[in-house]
């Protein structure tokens, strides 16, 4: 298993390569989505934090709590062959201490890599200082693991409109100086803000998939690492079930309920795959 969880950890890091496409990251939130998204041919996956949440029927947020999320990571690692990153939002800790603990029970939990963000609840971002010794104490529980797991520190500048772009571009560097393998900036989709970012940092940038976001073969012109779909799948499979219960309720027909859905042959043998 540790030889397996290596082996995986460097094909992980081997995805950053900024002379390739950007790497496609689609987002699980349990184990049968991780399946029909390995199916679907996905290199890697990432967890979702929101996704697992509504998936529990909880809000996003850290209202997950890291037992949950450990939960989550462990069913997903363990269903797939193909490595995978967790999203650890802010490390489910008050502290470095506790940070580090969270790191190093996800790796026990099969994640290969990992995402720590700077972004709180109230929609203030956490002071830099503080944040690089998260990073600091996430990176050396990884280190101390012998596993060369990925660490994507993650700033909420754009996303929370906490902070103007010097803001952002200083924590990236802050975050990279505290030994990040990668930053992350949801909310940047601005073609002149991605290529600035890009330049600003030496690890590779990954961006969030929306509609304002440049499509894949103008994000690898623009040297962006990699583009995750975060709670993109998981929303969209709670909105054809909403589709579906609105339909039945509505005008008694069944057509978004079985139109377009994988067969109920395909999905069983999805599901009965070994994950070797």
């Amino acid at each position: 298993m540790a030889a397996d969880r290596h082996a995986r950890a460097l094909a992980f890091r081997a995805l950053h390569d900024r002379d390739t496409e950007p790497l496609r990251l689609l987002n699980a939130w349990d184990a049968g989505s991780a399946k029909v998204l390995a199916a679907a041919g996905a290199p890697a996956l990432g967890t979702t934090s929101a996704g697992v949440a509504f998936a529990l029927g909880l809000p996003d947020g850290e209202r997950l709590g890291r037992a949950a999320m450990l939960a989550a990571v462990r069913a997903i690692a363990g269903a797939v062959a193909i490595p995978v990153s967790a999203d650890l939002e802010a490390g489910y800790a008050d502290d470095p201490a506790g940070v580090a603990e969270t790191v190093r029970l996800a790796l026990e939990a099969g994640a290969v890599g990992f995402n720590l963000e700077d972004g709180r609840v109230d929609g203030t971002l956490t002071p830099v200082e503080e944040q690089v010794e998260r990073v600091r104490a996430a990176v050396a529980a990884v280190r101390e693991s012998g596993v060369p797991a990925f660490v994507n520190a993650r700033t909420d500048a754009v996303w929370l409109r906490a902070g103007d772009e010097t803001e952002t571009v200083a924590r990236l560097r802050a975050y990279v100086d505290a030994g990040a393998d990668g930053v992350f900036v949801p909310g940047a989709t601005d073609r002149d803000l991605l290529g600035r970012l890009v330049r600003a940092t030496s690890a590779p940038l990954n961006v969030l998939a929306g509609p304002a976001l440049p499509s894949v073969s103008e994000l690898a012109a623009l040297g962006v690492a990699r583009v995750s779909v975060g709670s993109g799948p998981a929303r969209a499979a709670l909105s054809a079930a909403h589709a579906a219960a609105a339909e039945l309720l509505g005008a008694g027909t069944y057509g978004a309920a079985t139109g377009g859905a994988l067969s109920y042959a395909d999905v069983n043998r999805i599901m009965g795959e070994s994950r070797d």
